[in-house]
């Protein structure tokens, strides 16, 4: 899954797109380098971040799902909290609905989803960008996750959303300290096991990196990409289905190497 960002303040320079062409340039660009999927998102989640109206995040979102569509038949998530944006993205052409809030934040958001017949991923984290790290406790981070996840995915299927297609996510670096993405990427087979659905990982460039590998909390992102590989290896050998990641290259090389040890090891 490669990340488009449709917005000035993402914390990787770099996925920002400040136009719908750029948007489009970026995504066909990433597909050329091997992504299966492309995530578009207006409105920035990481820690602090201050919310966008809907009509802003509706304005930069939905010609960009569209141009895409025109010109790839690639699969299309849309990365948003809000009913309104998830319902235009998908009447535009996205097949899938990124959801950071397990449905939280929208009650209509549910609905939409059914009726479009849309994939979802229910990514885990705790209150808003804004405070999200200030809620950040947990005495068993692993089960605790499982838990509100599983809580989640009933939620889900209760809404008339099929089983097979939801997906979810730990929300590594979300309503976490590094210690905590640590833990839940160490037993993300576990996790997987419990649940029984399609799990998306996303840990591209993310601060807990930096933190792990430097201590320094201020480190820069660009800095992140060997890191960033070591948990894309990680993951999909505990059996990530899909990973979130601003490299696409870089990750597709990872990955198929991955895959060819495990071919190895069964052959």
């Amino acid at each position: 899954m490669g990340v488009v960002n449709v917005t000035p303040d993402s914390f990787y320079a770099p996925s920002r797109a400040g136009s719908t062409a750029a948007a489009v340039a970026r995504a066909l660009e990433l597909v050329a380098a091997g992504a299966d999927l492309i995530d578009v998102g207006g409105e920035s989640t990481r820690p602090g971040a201050e919310a966008v109206g809907v009509e802003v995040e509706l304005q930069r979102v939905v010609p960009v799902v569209a141009a895409i569509r025109q010109a790839s038949d690639v699969a299309l998530s849309v990365d948003t909290t809000r009913a309104a944006v998830a319902d235009a993205a998908l009447v535009a052409g996205a097949d899938m609905v990124n959801d950071v809030s397990t449905l939280t934040r929208d009650e209509a958001m549910a609905e939409v989803v059914a009726r479009h017949g849309a994939a979802l991923v229910l990514m885990h984290s705790r209150g808003t960008p804004r405070d999200m790290q200030d809620r950040a406790h947990y005495d068993d981070v692993v089960g605790e996750v499982t838990a509100e996840l599983a809580a989640a995915v009933r939620r889900a299927e209760k809404a008339g959303i099929a089983g097979d297609r939801i997906w979810v996510d730990p929300g590594i670096g979300f309503a976490k300290l590094a210690p905590h993405s640590l833990a839940l990427l160490a037993k993300l087979d576990i996790l997987k096991a419990k649940l029984g659905k399609k799990l998306l990982i996303g840990t591209s460039r993310k601060s807990f990196i930096g933190k792990t590998l430097g201590g320094d909390d201020s480190g820069e992102a660009s800095e992140r990409l060997a890191g960033t590989l070591a948990t894309v290896a990680l993951a999909v050998w505990l059996g990530a289905d899909a990973v979130r990641v601003h490299d696409v290259v870089e990750a597709v090389r990872a990955v198929r190497m991955v895959e060819a040890v495990r071919r190895a090891g069964l052959s």
